[in-house]
């Protein structure tokens, strides 16, 4: 039996099909305009058709800021995008990216190579992008002297801060000799010495804004050393000078409000830093005196005065300690002595006479301590506590003692 698909396994392999095709993934497409609708979501919905045929086209909200202009029936665009098919109703269709109309086909694809140029020689690089001072004094201005541009950059930037010096270059910038003579404001201004350059021109068609799609323009922007602000055309609008500027504004009232800082801005900047100064100020000052403070304990101490009071005042503490010293000795001496008094007393003879006692001696001198050491009438000599009596033994009497 044959294989036998459904309608989506179909849908599906077609719009595969589709996908994997290169060209159909990017492709540019020409024609009239017709039934286009603009759908609440945002989304617009539009057909293009010549001679030949039609084709379905929807660009989704999500791509509308690749469109500039609102589209109209019968109107000649070229529109870039892919082609798919639309799964449900098995249909194919153009997916827009981008709108233009037919007569700027060929300057958009000029665009394109531009770019593609200098982005490959690095013009659009950040490391190359130059910082827009904070507080410029003075600004200079590329762009026509007449125009709501230059209206708009003069009144916003006197209103943020009325010092401002603004510097205008009368530049072309549409038609013939314009690239040129924006060139020739850039580098006029750059000699000038001002702080930040703005240049740019209100919004227009792509043929109008092509003078700062040129090459020659771009190549001054890169190298001004002046910090450059390119402000060209509307929001939507993106142009080779916005690439290689160092800093894209979307409107020339925004690169006055980038350019120009606001003047209490500049107050506050000023008192802050007046604040911070002061305070660096004190904590300096702090430190000094704390170094003063150091080095006058410094000569204190190493003074001659003060080491000799310090000498001084250290030999009358010697000398203090010693005496005290001294009196501790001289006392503990005399309470020992004292002591030595009293243990001499305990043994001393004459203690024991004054106590009553006698010492009985012969006249030899020899002490008597027992009745076996003396005979009747022998001589005896009794000392007592006032004297000395002489005496003669009459009688010897022995006592017996308890063994004790």
């Amino acid at each position: 039996m044959r294989n036998v698909y459904t309608v989506k396994q179909v849908n599906l392999y077609i719009k595969n099909m589709f996908t994997q095709d290169f060209m159909l993934n990017r492709i540019y497409v020409k024609g009239e305009v017709s039934n286009c609708k603009y759908h609440a979501s945002g989304h617009i919905y539009f057909s293009l058709k010549d001679e030949s045929g039609t084709i379905a086209c929807i660009m989704f909200a999500s791509a509308r800021s690749g469109l500039s202009f609102r589209m109209r029936e019968g109107q000649k665009v070229v529109v870039l995008g892919s082609v798919n098919v639309y799964e449900r109703d098995g249909k194919y269709q153009l997916y827009a990216n981008e709108i233009i109309l037919e007569g700027a086909g060929l300057l958009y694809e000029k665009f394109e190579a531009v770019k593609q140029e200098l982005e490959e020689m690095g013009m659009f690089a950040e490391e190359y992008k130059q910082p827009i001072p904070k507080f410029a004094k003075t600004v200079g201005i590329v762009t026509a002297p007449t125009g709501a541009a230059v209206r708009d950059i003069i009144q916003i930037a006197s209103r943020r801060n009325p010092y401002v010096q603004l510097i205008l270059y009368p530049a072309l910038v549409q038609g013939e000799g314009a690239a040129d003579s924006i060139v020739r404001g850039i580098r006029m201004l750059e000699k000038q010495n001002v702080d930040v350059m703005i240049v740019g021109r209100g919004g227009g068609s792509i043929e109008d804004l092509w003078a700062f799609n040129e090459e020659k323009v771009a190549r001054a922007i890169f190298e001004c050393r002046v910090p450059v602000i390119s402000a060209v055309g509307h929001e939507t609008d993106t142009l080779i000078s916005d690439y290689v500027a160092d800093l894209r504004a979307p409107t020339p009232s925004a690169a006055a409000e980038l350019a120009v800082t606001q003047v209490s801005d500049i107050e506050n900047e000023i008192l802050d830093r007046q604040d911070r100064l002061y305070q660096r100020m004190g904590r300096v000052l702090q430190h000094k005196r704390q170094q003063a403070d150091q080095m006058e304990m410094r000569l204190k101490y190493l003074s001659p005065a003060s080491r000799i009071r310090e000498k001084r005042t250290y030999s009358i503490q010697l000398e203090d300690r010693l005496q005290n010293r001294l009196q501790a000795i001289l006392r503990e001496r005399r309470h020992n002595l004292a002591l030595y008094i009293e243990r001499m007393k305990a043994v001393s003879p004459l203690e024991k006479l004054n106590s009553g006692f006698s010492y009985v001696e012969d006249t030899d001198g020899k002490n008597i301590r027992s009745v076996t050491q003396v005979e009747a009438g022998e001589r005896l000599r009794i000392r007592v506590s006032d004297g000395v009596i002489d005496t003669r033994v009459e009688q010897i009497q022995k006592e017996e003692r308890l063994p004790g």
